[in-house]
């Protein structure tokens, strides 16, 4: 049972390597990489099984890959010859699997094709505006801080800073958190990237100020100090392409799928006797 379900998944990967997703990669002439019982193994039938592959191989350079691929597809020629010559090609399970699989391929690749018109550079650009009219950037604040075990020792400190003496040394000195080494530098940060309370303590502050008073969170206390604030800015459109194309193919695919759908009779007998059930467990309940 094992095996079988093995060599399925082995097929079900060269079955779904569809011909146009192997036409893109493979180069103007398609050689001739093997032959098996006189059959020609092409290099475009080789890139196609690269393409069934997991994610991280598809990703890999094909002349890596290669002579592992060829062992692969010959294996799956001999398999398959091996099958016809036993009258596999006629058996009703075959042909079930067989059917089910080219549903699956015709499908993937109706949306595919459905997908490149709909997934466009302008497309993607509506995304991006309507993405910077609906998110205002936030405010961003650089801060120091001196993170202290106790709030004596934060008061401590405070005093020294009073005294005049350098935030950035003595966070070197001091301060217990990791950035303590870089003279207790946090770079810039938005609200939400911090605690509540170092968060409030920090974007209330004026820039060139530190902290007067100890300000506690679940770390310790930290002494603040703000070296600088300004607005937030928006991220470019190709820092969140990705996200944005993602976000327009989720949306083309709902669309695609719900016009199907709509235009569509659909009798779904699942749906149908899950009603029936439910209100016959509504006509046996108790009355109150």
């Amino acid at each position: 049972m094992l095996r079988k379900t093995l060599l399925a998944a082995s097929l079900a990967s060269v079955i779904f390597a569809t011909p146009a997703m192997a036409q893109d990669a493979a180069p103007a002439e398609d050689p001739v990489l093997a032959t098996v019982n006189g059959e020609e193994i092409l290099e475009s039938e080789v890139r196609a099984t690269q393409q069934g592959l997991p994610q991280q191989y598809r990703q890999l350079p094909f002349e890596m890959l290669k002579p592992d691929l060829l062992t692969r597809e010959i294996n799956q020629r001999l398999l398959m010859i091996a099958g016809s010559d036993a009258g596999l090609a006629e058996d009703a399970d075959v042909k079930a699997r067989v059917e089910a699989l080219q549903r699956r391929v015709i499908a993937e690749t109706f949306l595919d094709r459905a997908l490149d018109e709909a997934v466009t550079e302008d497309a993607i650009k509506a995304k991006y505006d309507e993405f910077v009219a609906s998110n205002e950037p936030e405010p961003q604040v650089h801060a120091r801080h001196i993170l202290l075990e106790s709030e004596e020792d934060a008061k401590a400190i405070i005093a020294e800073l009073d005294d005049g003496a350098d935030f950035a040394e003595l966070a070197k000195e001091k301060s217990t958190g990791p950035s303590g080494p870089n003279g207790g530098d946090l770079g810039f940060f938005n609200r939400a990237d911090m605690v509540a309370p170092f968060a409030e303590a920090a974007f209330a502050m004026d820039a060139g100020s530190y902290s007067k008073e100890p300000v506690q969170t679940q770390f310790g206390w930290h002494v603040i100090l703000v070296e600088e604030k300004k607005a937030g800015t928006q991220p470019s459109l190709d820092e969140v392409r990705q996200q944005l194309t993602a976000e327009v193919t989720r949306d083309a695919i709902t669309a695609i799928v719900d016009d199907l759908r709509e235009k569509a009779d659909i009798v779904n007998n699942v749906e149908i006797e899950a009603e029936k059930a439910a209100e016959e467990a509504a006509k046996e309940a108790p009355k109150n």
